[in-house]
């Protein structure tokens, strides 16, 4: 993987355009709360027609919400893109996707968003791993300034978790749903993961479905491929009832802990808890000792 190219600095006042690329607008309380933070940075905000579409579980069909993306990116105007929710429906609409030639700019989601962000990584761009509309006015105030400081291009604290030991590493930063990151392996849609730090989160999956997926990593030769791995939050990823079964956590030990490369985890990003913005494509340090991740300026 090459480093990718950071956006110009947001300022006040700059455009900011709402798509929903991927499953159709359920939490409309949420959603109007992330639009007033985004706002109350001095953004204008803009809503894409057929944010609220729908189709099936989708928020609208692939045309409708490719369009979507098409024009926000497009928008010489636009500096920025804010995806409403996720869900399920990136993967739909990248298939003989081709990103419009214009200036970068910044692309902001995490879960489902992974397809979409893991794209414009294979593009030399780089976008953002961090809270949806929806999900951003139930983070803390220290994570959503992290967001706001992010995309103003001002420096970031490192991140804090439990290290696993194997030392250090440097690598450029790849975050990803691992649902999501999973089904795009082997596809065009994968970066090099050659000098990557791998950063993996999710929810509601089962122990032993974290394991089919671990185990798919393990034989395709990619967390050969990886420098070190970050692990945030796995939430809701409880065992069935009354059925014999390893946790969530020790999927993850036994299927990442004999890699030989540093590893963090309970590092705080991901579902259902403060969802830290992580630049995809940019340079790293991994700690796995002293269990820290922090940019390189």
């Amino acid at each position: 993987m090459q480093p990718c190219r950071l956006p110009p600095p947001l300022q006040p006042g700059d455009l900011l355009r709402v798509v929903a690329p991927s499953g159709t607008l359920r939490e409309q309380a949420a959603f109007q709360l992330g639009l007033e933070l985004w706002r109350a940075q001095g953004y204008r905000v803009e809503l894409c027609p057929g944010y609220d579409g729908r189709w099936g579980y989708l928020a609208g069909n692939d045309g409708d919400r490719r369009q979507q993306l098409a024009t926000a990116w497009a928008d010489p105007d636009c500096r920025g893109i804010l995806c409403a929710r996720g869900g399920y429906g990136t993967m739909r609409l990248l298939e003989d996707w081709q990103w419009p030639s214009t200036d970068p700019k910044w692309l902001i989601g995490f879960s489902d968003i992974t397809g979409l962000l893991w794209s414009l990584a294979t593009q030399g761009l780089s976008g953002i791993h961090g809270p949806l509309l929806t999900t951003l006015a139930a983070d803390s105030t220290g994570s959503q300034q992290r967001l706001f400081d992010l995309v103003q291009g001002k420096p970031l604290p490192p991140l804090t978790g439990k290290g696993w030991g194997g030392g250090s590493a440097e690598g450029l930063l790849l975050p990803a749903n691992l649902t999501v990151a999973t089904h795009l392996l082997g596809t065009p849609l994968q970066p090099d993961l050659d000098n990557v730090i791998l950063a993996i989160e999710d929810v509601g999956e089962a122990p032993y479905r974290l394991d089919r997926m671990l185990t798919q990593w393990r034989l395709c030769g990619a967390l050969r491929q990886v420098k070190g791995i970050a692990v945030g939050r796995f939430s809701q990823c409880h065992p069935p009832a009354a059925v014999p079964s390893l946790s969530g956590a020790e999927v993850l030990g036994d299927r990442l802990s004999d890699l030989g490369i540093p590893i963090v985890s309970e590092l705080p990003f991901g579902h259902d808890g403060d969802n830290a913005a992580l630049p995809v494509g940019v340079s790293v340090h991994l700690d796995g000792d002293r269990g820290r991740l922090h940019l390189i300026p």
